[in-house]
């Protein structure tokens, strides 16, 4: 078939990447100059079935009305006259019990654990460089108490076949000695060795230029405008540089998802979260991280893309506003520079922000609602680039009408 995929970051270009190793014809339409030049440019670049669990907690509510009044919180909550926000946030507490919590953390493993696979399956195929590192990601925390619970809380995707490690702060300090100057204030660690890092816009770019190659058609710098539609069928998408007409259409737009979903009777709840990285030089410091690390008592997270560091935290709920200043960024830039004192060069530090296209459930959104050729992967939250993957391959499945790998219960639109 000939095949029309609506975005052109991480989930788009692999979703690309999987239909034509189906023997289908693909376009794919990307409204930037280059693919992966927003969320997939900005994020933690981790690849982490260890970090699964979802925001929609039983602790959330507290934390995010918290964050009315106090600063650096995990969670922030900033009251806006987008309608949108009130009702998407309604929907996101009621996914905040301690029964669904729990289940849609599975079932966002089971997707996780299944996408790192078929990554595993495409490099070993494919000759892309993104500066991967596979040491794992230590999850550490600051008090004995934190510790005891964040093991407790791991044994759940252990129970999903997660491997973890529980580490004290002498083999946390082993493995990565760059922690050496705060020794003192890390309790322990829960290492998931099988978690791992890499540049996701690398990867993604990489990625396209081999479809490219390939004969796809990647079309960037073309907005879409409309999709158009007679009767239960999709017969073209409309853009800034004419129709283009398919077989079938994949939406993979992220935060825009939902409103070009919207002119077509489609309602998908997924709301932009805004996220704050830095990206800093490691220049020549001398003792820059080489496990990828979240501090779990701030949510910072830290991977080491080769030269480089990328720093994340903060989840904003502010609408579509992608404007940062440079305050936003002062505490994670604190933390990270208590931690790696001799890391990075932090005078130099790269400032961005961005939205995360977040569901209530933190699931993506998969299969087709009402338009028989309309098939949705979109909607992956905070960890886009650890289940684009799997949701590529999940998709390139159901439209070839073969039953994914990984039970879909849960998962389906």
């Amino acid at each position: 078939m000939r095949i029309i995929v609506l975005g052109g970051g991480v989930v788009g270009v692999t979703t690309a990447y999987q239909l034509q190793k189906d023997g289908h014809e693909v376009v794919l339409l990307e409204k930037n100059a280059v693919v992966a030049d927003e969320t997939s440019w900005g994020n933690a670049g981790m690849v982490a079935p260890g970090h699964s669990f979802v925001w929609s907690s039983p602790r959330a509510p507290m934390i995010l009305m918290r964050s009315l009044v106090l600063k650096n919180q995990a969670l922030r909550f900033k009251l806006s006259a987008d309608p949108r926000l009130y009702s998407w946030s309604w929907l996101f507490l009621m996914e905040c019990t301690a029964e669904k919590a729990r289940r849609n953390t599975l079932l966002k493993h089971r997707l996780a654990a299944y996408s790192q696979s078929v990554l595993h399956e495409v490099i070993g195929e494919e000759d892309i460089a993104y500066d991967r590192n596979d040491r794992g990601i230590l999850y550490f925390h600051r008090d004995p108490q934190a510790l005891e619970t964040g093991i407790a809380n791991m044994r759940l995707l252990e129970s999903d076949g997660q491997v973890i490690k529980v580490l004290d702060r002498d083999a946390v300090l082993k493995l990565e000695p760059a922690l050496a100057g705060v020794g003192a204030k890390i309790a322990g660690a829960i290492h998931c060795p099988t978690d791992e890092t890499g540049d996701p816009a690398k990867f993604t770019r990489g990625l396209a230029a081999l479809v490219a190659k390939r004969g796809g058609d990647l079309r960037t710098g073309v907005t879409v405008t409309a999709i158009e539609t007679t009767g239960d069928r999709v017969t073209g998408i409309a853009t800034s540089a004419g129709t283009v007409k398919g077989d079938a259409y994949v939406l993979a737009m992220g935060c825009s998802s939902a409103g070009l979903a919207r002119t077509v009777g489609l309602d998908l709840p997924i709301y932009p979260i805004k996220g704050y990285s830095l990206t800093i030089p490691v220049g020549n410091r001398p003792l820059p991280p080489t496990v990828a690390a979240v501090d779990e008592h701030n949510l910072v997270a830290i991977s080491r893309f080769g030269d480089r560091l990328r720093v994340t935290a903060t989840a904003e709920f502010a609408g579509y506003d992608k404007s940062h200043k440079p305050a936003d960024f002062a505490f994670m830039k604190q933390v990270t520079q208590e931690l790696y004192p001799e890391g990075a060069d932090y005078e130099r530090a790269e400032m961005w922000a961005g939205l995360r296209p977040m569901t209530p459930t933190n699931l993506p959104f998969f299969g087709r609602r009402r338009l028989g050729n309309l098939y949705l992967n979109t909607g992956h939250g905070h960890i886009g680039w650890t289940m684009s993957h799997g949701s590529a391959r999940i998709t390139a499945d159901l439209i070839a009408g073969r039953t994914p790998a990984i039970p879909m219960d849960g998962l389906l639109a």
